[in-house]
């Protein structure tokens, strides 16, 4: 198996295979707050889609009891023309834990759920929003976009898990909101990074880090405004920092007091922050494991991850990249 087929297997587990599972406490459910010059994405209260907006949807279906799954659809967005999308809002059903949005050079429409492999499309169409909480906003900064071709296919991908003793519905909702292009400055885009080199003993608490991450020249002075953590159900806190090396002192920008695994904050940042010229991002993971076995990073919703993934701009493409399994380049 080639690196690239390895990285996006074992990344599209970190978002889309590993948060919950039917033995373990389902995702789903909470509004984030703010606080200070940072504060946690999420709505709140009953959305209600502007009139000039555009939303797609996944399912409904019916999960039985005990069941996990990844599905995906593919759908027409709707759009006659170019358009400037501005914020995207998701919200989640029940059942469903993990919820991805991508723009994609599809042409068939795909309406009804059929199984895929999360995060295919990681290298060659990057994710617009990656949802892990039930009702989702990402406003971005004044002037920045993303730019939506005539009649633009969407692929939503949908990671769901019934935990409860009945049947439950998954549905999902993405919908677009736009500005004006001649408002638009700069286009979005995404990064996602993080550490595989772990081994969680049994029956106690670990800390892995501060890994230290690199970011490639290309990004030297891009702004970055949003970013979340990502663990599985062992996890209890991601922390983040930029930092110009790997021993330099470092400045938090993602640092969730209580986190929640299953609905981990994105926390914004306005301004948005910078990372120094040739310095990058170090990470730490927290991990309480009950277990009488050994922990390791992997695929299975028995193993964990450590990542986080951040929203930037002006774009200069995606980055993927993970110490101890493929490298930032």
């Amino acid at each position: 198996m080639n690196l690239r087929v390895l990285a996006t297997l074992l990344l599209a587990c970190s978002v889309a295979c590993g948060g919950s599972d039917a033995g373990a406490p389902g995702g789903g459910g909470g509004v984030g707050g703010t606080g200070g010059s940072a504060g946690a994405s999420g709505s709140g209260g009953t959305f209600v889609p502007p009139a000039d907006s555009y939303t797609v949807k996944w399912g409904p279906v019916m999960v039985p009891s005990g069941k996990e799954d990844t599905q995906c659809v593919v759908k027409r967005l709707g759009n006659a023309g170019p358009i400037s999308i501005h914020e995207i809002h998701n919200a989640l059903g029940a059942t469903s834990h993990h919820f991805i949005v991508y723009r994609v050079d599809d042409t068939e429409e795909r309406p009804d759920p059929y199984p895929c492999t999360p995060f295919t499309d990681t290298f060659n169409d990057p994710p617009l929003i990656i949802t892990q909480r039930a009702d989702d906003r990402l406003t971005l900064p004044d002037g920045v976009a993303y730019s939506i071709e005539p009649n633009q296919m969407i692929r939503l991908e949908l990671h769901y898990v019934n935990v409860s003793a009945d049947s439950q519905m998954a549905e999902a909702t993405s919908t677009f909101i736009p500005i004006p292009p001649e408002e638009v400055e700069h286009e979005a885009d995404v990064m996602f990074m993080g550490d595989t080199i772990f081994t969680i003993p049994e029956n106690s608490e670990f800390t892995l880090g501060p890994s230290f991450i690199q970011v490639p020249s290309r990004f030297n002075g891009v702004n970055y405004f949003a970013i979340t953590g990502h663990e599985h159900k062992r996890g209890t806190g991601v922390y983040v920092e930029v930092a110009q090396s790997e021993g330099s002192a470092g400045t938090p920008v993602y640092d969730v007091p209580n986190f929640q695994w299953d609905e981990p904050l994105t926390v914004t940042h306005d301004p948005p922050f910078t990372v120094p010229d040739g310095g990058g991002f170090r990470v730490t993971c927290d991990w309480n494991n009950r277990s009488d076995k050994t922990v390791g990073f992997g695929t299975s919703v028995n193993d964990e991850m450590c990542f986080f993934w951040a929203y930037y701009f002006p774009s200069r493409g995606p980055l993927v990249c993970a110490n101890g399994l493929f490298p930032c380049n």
